[in-house]
């Protein structure tokens, strides 16, 4: 069974002051791609300081959001880059 945290994408995307129906989310994810970047999605250049912070601290906190926040990495990386240099 796949773990839940109770949270939605749409409430993330509200969380996060974004639009949040299920179309606008496709848009974003369609058009915010990490695949050639190798950045981790919390130093996406497409974070506002507030957005930043906040998917920074619920991943460490390994909080309930953290489940939705890894699901949205994974759509946003699509497929895996070649090879991205190891910090």
């Amino acid at each position: 069974m796949y773990p839940t945290s109770g949270y939605t994408m749409e409430e993330l995307f509200s969380q996060l002051g974004l639009p949040n129906d299920e179309q606008a989310i496709a848009e974003f994810v369609k058009t915010h791609r990490l695949d050639a970047s190798c950045v981790n999605l919390c130093d996406a250049p497409f974070w506002n300081e507030s957005q930043a912070h906040f998917l920074k601290e619920e991943l460490a906190r390994d909080a309930n959001w953290a489940v939705v926040v890894d699901d949205l990495a994974a759509r946003l990386q699509g497929d895996p880059p070649d090879a991205c240099p190891v910090p």
